[in-house]
């Protein structure tokens, strides 16, 4: 058992749509589905091997998104190989996304191998990948 899903509250589906489609959808998130929220909003879940990520635009008050308020402070989707982080890296470049680091290791544990990025909204994304450590 894991986590089935996490939803995100973006300020505009038209702009973070795209953005998460195209970001995901290399690294096989390639299902896309769209569900009635309890408010009668549309959320659209992009799906990978084990996990969804729920889209949803925001209905209160806008606000600048602080990750050191009460919430989510980042999100760290892991990949197959320090290839495809760098690859990834490459392309939010290419698109103009914030990045916070350029793809490195990082002391977590061995071989930990990340790029910090932000979404459209200002959302700390994280991309991983960690080797299997020899049993």
């Amino acid at each position: 058992m894991g986590i089935h899903h996490v939803d995100l509250v973006v300020s505009s589906l038209e702009r973070s749509l795209p953005f998460y489609r195209e970001l995901l959808g290399p690294l096989g998130w390639h299902g896309i589905s769209e569900v009635e929220g309890e408010r009668g909003e549309t959320i659209w879940y992009l799906s990978g091997r084990d996990c969804s990520i729920g889209l949803r635009e925001a209905q209160s008050g806008t606000q600048e998104y602080d990750r050191y308020s009460i919430g989510l402070h980042h999100l760290a989707i892991e990949v197959a190989s320090h290839a495809a982080v760098d690859e990834r890296a490459e392309w939010l470049r290419a698109n103009g996304a914030l990045l916070e680091s350029e793809p490195q290791e990082y002391t977590y544990m061995p071989g930990y191998y990340a790029v910090f990025f932000y979404d459209p909204d200002g959302m700390k994304l994280e991309i991983l990948h960690v080797p299997a450590l020899a049993a």
